[in-house]
C-alpha cells in the first residue's frame, strides 16, 4: 500500500468511526428522532452513508457487497428510504451492516491500486469513469459531511460534542462559560443586524 493510500485508508477508518461514536449510549429514540425540519437523524445518517459506501467503493469496481442494502430493495419508491430507520430495521442490524460495508470496501481498496478505474452508472456519462482515488477521497468528504451533521445533531440530544472520545476539538470548558459564550454570539448578532 502506498504512503498516500495508506493515509487515505485511515482518514476514512476516522470519520467512520467518529460518525459511529456519535451513536454511542444513546436509546433507540434518541438514535431515530428527527432533529430537523427535514428528519435528519442519526441512525439514518448512518443507514445513508453505508449505502453510499456500499456503492462508490463497491458496485463502482464492479466489487458489489453480497448484501446490497435491503431497504432500497423493499421500497423503492419510498422518499428518503435510506435517511431514517423503520421500526423494525434494529439499531443493532443498521450498525453491523455499516461494519460489514467498511469491511468490503477496505477489501476493494487494499486490491486495487488508486488509479484503478471504476464507472459511476448513476452519474452523468461525461463524468461516470473515476479512479479508486476519487472515490476514496469523495467517501471521507461524504462520511466527514455526515459526521457533521451528527456532530450537530447528537449536540441537541444531550449536549454531547466534539470530533471523538479521545479528541474532543473544543476548548475544554465548563457549562457556565459555554453559556456566557453563546449569550455573547447572540449578542453579537443581533448588533450586526441593528436590532
Amino acid at each position: 500500500m502506498t504512503d498516500t493510500k495508506a493515509r487515505l485508508h485511515r482518514d476514512l477508518r476516522h470519520a467512520r468511526e467518529s460518525l459511529l461514536w456519535k451513536l454511542d449510549g444513546l436509546g433507540e429514540y434518541d438514535l431515530r428522532r428527527p432533529m430537523t425540519p427535514t428528519g435528519t437523524n442519526l441512525l439514518g445518517l448512518v443507514k445513508h452513508v453505508s449505502g453510499i459506501e456500499a456503492g462508490y467503493l463497491g458496485e463502482v469496481f464492479d466489487r458489489p457487497v453480497s448484501e446490497p442494502p435491503p431497504w432500497f430493495a423493499d421500497d423503492p419508491d419510498e422518499p428518503n428510504v435510506d435517511m431514517w430507520a423503520r421500526p423494525h430495521e434494529s439499531s443493532a442490524f443498521i450498525i453491523a451492516f455499516y461494519r460489514r460495508v467498511w469491511a468490503h470496501a477496505d477489501t476493494t481498496i487494499e486490491a486495487l491500486d488508486l488509479d484503478a478505474p471504476g464507472t459511476v452508472p448513476w452519474w452523468p456519462a461525461e463524468h461516470a469513469e473515476v479512479t479508486l482515488h476519487q472515490m476514496i477521497v469523495l467517501m471521507i468528504g461524504e462520511t466527514n459531511r455526515h459526521g457533521g451533521h451528527a456532530d450537530v445533531v447528537r449536540e441537541l440530544i444531550d449536549g454531547t460534542a466534539g470530533l471523538r472520545p479521545d479528541f474532543g476539538g473544543l476548548p475544554e470548558r465548563g457549562e457556565a462559560w459555554w453559556a456566557a459564550y453563546r449569550a455573547r454570539l447572540e449578542h453579537a448578532a443581533r448588533q450586526a443586524a441593528g436590532s
